[in-house]
């Protein structure tokens, strides 16, 4: 298995492709790619502002709302209430989408993958799991605790660090709260 420790420290945050707010982006993939050219993106988006969601053509969206009261999302004329948190919220990326805070600034985790090359399944959860990349794809886990540690190397993620696991073997991640794990496979 290939394993990579994504430290949020080390996180830059970048202007949103509308210019709209900022984001931290944690990976993707391929690794490097633009706004244009990802097959997947896995991001932390701090929203302080009502305001429409940049444009994605041909992208599916999974947002989950880690820390914040919520929003509501008005997706292609439809209002969505995205107000429980850690449960994620997928919509498609090409409708026009604008976010409305419900009580304050939020932090969301946003995974955004091509729907004609690529799958992505978002999960909250708790304890201990499994690293298992799917043939040919991969699995990062975004750790929303301080305390986390990956089996076997006494690797410690705190809050917002993530591990991205490719390969066969599968790795073991153990919380000390909850994390977000993305499932990423081929189209």
């Amino acid at each position: 298995m290939t394993v990579r420790i994504l430290r949020a420290a080390e996180l830059s945050p970048a202007p949103w492709k509308n210019g709209g707010g900022l984001t931290r982006e944690i990976a993707t993939g391929p690794e490097g790619a633009g706004a244009d050219a990802f097959d997947w993106r896995v991001s932390l988006a701090d929203v302080t502002a009502d305001g429409p969601f940049s444009a994605f053509p041909g992208v599916d969206r999974i947002l989950t709302v880690v820390e914040g009261a919520g929003m509501d999302l008005v997706v292609g004329g439809e209002h969505h209430i995205v107000d429980e948190p850690l449960w994620p919220h997928g919509f498609p990326g090409d409708l026009p989408t604008e976010g409305f805070l419900l009580g304050g600034p939020v932090v969301n985790l946003n995974v955004m993958y091509r729907r004609a090359r690529t799958r992505a399944e978002t999960a909250v959860v708790c304890g201990t799991v499994r690293l298992l990349p799917p043939d040919g794809g991969a699995v990062l886990a975004v750790s929303l605790d301080d305390g986390a540690e990956l089996e076997g190397g006494g690797v410690r993620l705190d809050r917002y660090d993530a591990v991205l696991a490719a390969g066969e073997s599968p790795g073991v991640l153990r919380t000390m709260g909850q994390a977000v794990l993305i499932t990423l496979s081929g189209g």
